[in-house]
């Protein structure tokens, strides 16, 4: 169906500006994205064979330049938006934990970690360093692999926070599985940094682990 014989208030652009954008679709955003169908293909099927293809809007933004281009509908030029709507998104993010600004919002802070470590396909220990106002000095990405007791060493964290003058750490790392549920690794080494910081009085806020759709906090589940 084009999106002409669609009743005006159900047409996606016309929806956005009536009921808001959480109202829409992954269907009805990516045709707003892509303005125009195919020949013989209109702009929402082709949103549909593309949320099909790609599984998911996740699939089709993660995806490679090569298999982009070799997608109808797509092309060198989408691609290139596609890429820059995701760099304007993690840049928005981004600002609100820029240095003045308290992190004091659980759900920002998710969406931000979400936006750093979801995409990847390995694991990734991450830390944000806070000063005595929980303000963002920096984040830093410090291990790669498997997260567990060898591979995340608690005397290089203790260095990179006393480096950056940190009065207070927020852990977080990603499961490429996809669920977001502490292990016992997970676990001990949160215990073993916060011992460590303690005897430098640097406090751990939270641990928080980054998969597909959740987010968990150590701080709210009660483990750390």
């Amino acid at each position: 169906m084009t999106l002409s014989a669609l009743p005006k208030n159900d047409r996606p652009r016309e929806k956005l500006i009536n009921e808001g954008p959480g109202s829409l679709s992954d269907v009805e955003l990516l045709a707003i994205f892509l303005r125009t169908g195919t020949q013989g293909k209109s702009v929402l099927q082709l949103a549909h064979e593309l949320i099909q293809e790609f599984k998911g809007i996740r699939g089709l933004l993660e995806a490679d330049y090569q298999r982009l281009n070799r997608t109808p509908g797509i092309g060198p030029a989408k691609f290139v938006q596609l890429k820059a709507a995701i760099e304007i998104t993690e840049r928005y993010l981004q600002k609100g934990f820029e240095r003045g600004n308290a992190i004091s919002d659980p759900g920002a802070t998710r969406r931000y970690l979400q936006s750093k470590l979801r995409g990847y396909s390995r694991e990734v220990f991450a830390c944000m360093y806070l000063d005595n106002q929980n303000h963002l000095i920096r984040y830093e990405e410090l291990f790669f692999g498997t997260i567990d007791g060898a591979s995340v060493h608690p005397r290089e964290v203790v260095k990179q926070v006393l480096q950056h003058n940190a009065a207070a750490v927020i852990f977080a790392h990603n499961h490429p599985s996809g669920l977001a549920e502490p292990s016992q690794a997970d676990q001990r080494i949160t215990d073993r940094l916060k011992s460590a910081l303690s005897l430098v009085d640097v406090r751990v806020l939270d641990h928080m682990i980054v998969g597909d759709c959740d987010v968990l906090s150590f701080a709210e589940s009660g483990l750390l």
